[in-house]
């Protein structure tokens, strides 16, 4: 099998901001893998909180160069960007090679469109309560906080939107006491869920307060080997291929979680449509999806993701899988 890893950028329509930093393209690594059977495509976004970079994880892939066995791959290579964007690859090429779905591979049932928020990036609270009414007719708005300054973000976004479904991400920029104090107007304004917000590592005191709307694992929460940290802390997990190294770890993540009692949110990194596409099959039947990556961009692949009324619809087989 010969792996090859190119990077490839994506300009986004809009400037988008978390309590990071902010970002004008997404910049991606697109891996092909290769045999006498055919090619099999996978995306990747490396992150610099994990401590990844488009070189680091270059060096990763290629330290596998000739892998073609998805199982021994969950060795080979820890969970994260680079064994996502193998592992998929890989799907794909059996699929292609097979002349069948990855949904079928997998054992699921043939997927649906599923229903995805839409994220609205940190701003002014009179430039996001814009953004939040020019998007007021989508079903579900994710609003990006983690500031001092989030009670008036929320309430603007909730003045732009009255009858929009909001869930929030904090992206690690509270304290516990930020949290409580803000918790009860989250319920006020009609937040369905809050994601992660306290920092990975520093979230014990999760387990001590009172978590009046449902509290969401994002960063905490990689692939099965985090769960167990997880316990009394969290209502929710956010499975992203991009932190659990591909759909083959994230399909068993899924089942493990539902197992222990979590709810599922399905998320991603920003990138093309060719990384929500594994995504879809295992937003199926989760409780909120956020695969917006492509709604953000001013371009993306070929043969994109369609996006209506009905959600993120399954990738044409020529995308993926």
């Amino acid at each position: 099998m010969q792996i090859t890893v190119t990077p490839d950028s994506f300009k986004l329509a809009e400037t988008f901001t978390i309590s990071r930093g902010s970002r004008t393209e997404a910049k991606v690594l697109t891996v092909r893998v290769s045999d006498d059977r055919g090619e099999g495509i996978g995306e990747c976004v490396p992150y610099a909180r994990y401590g990844e970079s488009l070189d680091s994880v270059t060096g990763e892939i290629l330290s596998v160069q000739g892998e073609s066995d998805r199982a021994a791959l969950q060795s080979r290579l820890p969970a994260g960007a680079a064994r996502n964007a193998l592992d998929c690859a890989l799907w794909d090429h059996q699929a292609k090679a097979e002349n069948r779905r990855a949904w079928e591979l997998a054992g699921l049932s043939a997927p649906v469109p599923v229903v995805t928020a839409f994220t609205l990036s940190l701003d002014t609270p009179e430039k996001m309560q814009a953004a939040a009414a020019r998007h007021a007719a989508r079903p579900l708005l994710k609003i990006k906080l983690g500031t001092p300054e989030d009670m008036a973000r929320l309430e603007a976004v909730r003045r732009g939107a009255p009858n929009t479904r909001i869930i929030i991400d904090a992206n690690e920029g509270w304290t516990a006491e930020v949290y409580s104090d803000l918790a009860p107007h989250l319920v006020r304004l009609g937040v369905e869920l809050v994601e992660q917000p306290l920092p990975a590592g520093q979230d014990d005191l999760l387990a001590e307060i009172e978590r009046p709307l449902p509290v969401c694992a994002d960063e905490s929460c990689h692939d099965r080997a985090t769960l167990a940290a997880l316990k009394g802390k969290y209502d929710v997990i956010n499975i992203k291929l991009d932190k659990t190294g591909g759909l083959t770890e994230a399909l068993a993540l899924r089942d493990e979680a539902r197992k222990q009692g979590y709810r599922i949110m399905v998320g991603c990194m920003v990138g093309s449509s060719l990384a929500m596409a594994p995504a879809i099959l295992l937003a199926q039947g989760a409780e909120w999806t956020d695969l917006d990556g492509p709604l953000l961009l001013a371009e993306d692949r070929a043969t994109p993701i369609r996006y209506d009324d009905q959600g993120a619809h399954p990738a044409d087989p020529d995308l993926w899988g």
